[in-house]
C-alpha cells in the first residue's frame, strides 16, 4: 500500500520535518531508565525557555494530548463545591467547557460570537456576578483563527480572584504565552501544531501556587492528577509510559528551536507567515478574513469564501498537487477555509502553497463558475 506524500497546511497537525522525522529513529530506551533524561531534561528545559517562563512553574510531559493537560487541569484544579467559569469564543472554549462538564457539577459558559474576541467589560460583568475559582480561556481559537489576549484577558481573571487555566493548544511554539504576565495557573498544549511535532504529549506550565491548590481538591483522579505529573517532572520523567520515538523527536526539535532557529526569530517568523496570508486575501477581491485583522492568529488563518466555492473539490484538486487543504470548520455559519501557517512551515513554502491555491481557484472558478457547494466535506474537517 502506498500513501500520499502530502504537505499539510491545514490547522494540525502540521507538516513533520526531514529533521523531525529521522529524529524518530534513534535508538529506543527505557522511560524510567538513566537515558530518559538525556532527552527530557534538555527538552524540558528548552520548552521552559519557549514558553518563556521562569522555575515559579512546573514544566510537565503529559503523555496523550493537549485535551488531556485541560482536563487535568480542571480536574486538579476545581473542587466540585466550586465554581468553574469557561469563556469561549469558538468550537474549542466549546470544548474546554464541555471537558469541565463531564468532570464537574458547577459550570458556567460565557460565549462569544464566532469570530469576535474577548470582550474584557464583559467579562469582567460575570466574573463580578459569578466569583469563579477558575476560569478556562482559550488563548488561540483554531476554529475561528481568533488570538486571544492572554496577559490582558487572565489579568483581569486574576483581579477577581479566580485562577486562569488557558487553553494553548495551536500556538504555543508560534507566539509569547504571557503565562507570568498574566498570572496564568495552568497552561495546556500539545506537540503537533506550532511545535511541529506528532502528537502525543500534552505540555503544561503550572505555577507553584496552582500545585498547593491541588492539595486541596479532591478526586483528582491519576492520568489527570498535576502533582503526581509534577513529582515525575521533578526527576525528567513521565508519569506513564511514554513514546520514546517522540521523546527523541521532541529532543531534537525543542534543541533546534531554541539553539539553531531561535525563538525571538521563530515568533517573527510566525507573524510573517500571517501577513503574507493577509495580503493573499485581500488580492481576492470575494474572500475575507473572518475575524478582524487585529485579533487573527499568528498560527492559522481563518477565510471567509463565496458561497458558490466547491471546497471539496479545491480540496482534491490541491490534493493532487501534493498539498493537504483545509475547507474550514464546517459548523461556522459562513463558508470558510483554513491556511495552517505554523510550526517548521516556511515564508517560501507558504508562498508555493498560495500561489497554488489560487491558480487551483482560478481553475475551478473558470471551470463551474455558478457551481454550488455539492461536494463539501460534511464533516471532515479537520480541527
Amino acid at each position: 500500500m502506498s500513501f500520499d506524500e502530502l504537505t499539510l497546511f491545514i490547522s494540525g497537525p502540521t507538516y513533520l520535518s526531514e529533521r523531525v522525522r529521522k529524529a524518530a529513529l534513534l535508538p529506543e530506551f527505557g522511560h524510567r531508565d538513566k537515558d530518559a533524561v538525556l532527552r527530557l531534561k534538555p527538552a524540558m528545559e528548552h520548552l521552559r525557555e519557549i514558553m518563556g517562563i521562569s522555575p515559579d512553574y512546573a514544566v510537565l510531559l503529559i503523555p496523550g494530548t493537549g485535551s488531556d493537560a485541560m482536563e487535568a487541569s480542571v480536574r486538579s484544579l476545581v473542587r466540585d463545591d466550586e465554581r468553574l467559569l469557561c469563556v469561549s469564543v469558538g468550537a474549542f472554549g466549546d470544548l474546554y467547557a464541555a471537558i469541565a462538564r463531564s468532570n464537574k457539577p458547577n459550570v458556567e459558559v460565557l460565549r462569544f460570537p464566532d469570530g469576535a474576541a474577548v470582550d474584557l467589560k464583559a467579562l469582567g460583568r460575570k466574573l463580578e456576578e459569578l466569583r469563579p475559582a477558575a476560569v478556562t480561556v482559550t488563548h488561540n481559537e483554531t476554529s475561528t483563527g481568533v488570538m486571544t489576549s492572554v496577559r490582558d484577558v487572565c489579568r483581569v481573571i486574576s483581579e477577581h480572584g479566580a485562577l486562569p487555566l488557558v487553553d494553548g493548544v495551536s500556538i504555543m511554539g508560534g507566539a509569547p504565552t504571557f503565562i507570568e504576565e498574566g498570572g496564568v495557573a495552568m497552561y495546556s498544549s500539545s506537540t503537533q501544531k506550532c511545535l511541529a511535532l506528532p502528537a502525543g504529549f500534552g505540555i503544561a506550565a503550572v505555577s507553584r501556587a496552582a500545585l498547593r491548590k491541588a492539595k486541596d481538591v479532591a478526586g483528582r483522579g491519576y492520568t489527570t492528577d498535576i502533582l503526581e505529573h509534577a513529582k515525575c517532572a521533578e526527576k525528567f520523567q513521565t508519569l506513564t509510559t511514554t513514546s520514546t520515538s517522540l521523546a527523541n523527536q521532541l529532543f531534537v526539535q525543542t534543541e533546534y528551536i531554541v539553539n539553531q532557529e531561535g525563538v525571538p526569530e521563530r515568533f517573527r517568523r510566525h507573524e510573517r507567515m500571517r501577513a503574507m496570508t493577509h495580503r493573499w486575501t485581500r488580492s481576492l477581491g470575494d474572500f475575507r478574513l473572518f475575524p478582524k485583522a487585529e485579533d487573527a492568529s499568528v498560527s492559522v488563518s481563518c477565510i471567509v469564501v463565496p458561497q458558490t466555492l466547491d471546497r471539496g473539490a479545491l480540496k482534491e484538486r490541491m490534493r493532487v498537487r501534493g498539498y493537504l487543504f483545509d475547507p474550514g470548520y464546517n459548523k461556522l455559519a459562513v463558508p470558510s477555509m483554513r491556511i495552517g501557517h505554523m510550526g517548521d512551515i516556511t515564508e517560501e513554502m507558504l508562498g508555493s502553497y498560495l500561489d497554488a491555491l489560487q491558480e487551483e481557484l482560478g481553475s475551478l472558478s473558470a471551470a463551474s463558475p455558478a457551481r454550488a457547494l455539492s461536494s463539501q466535506e460534511p464533516s471532515g474537517a479537520s480541527s
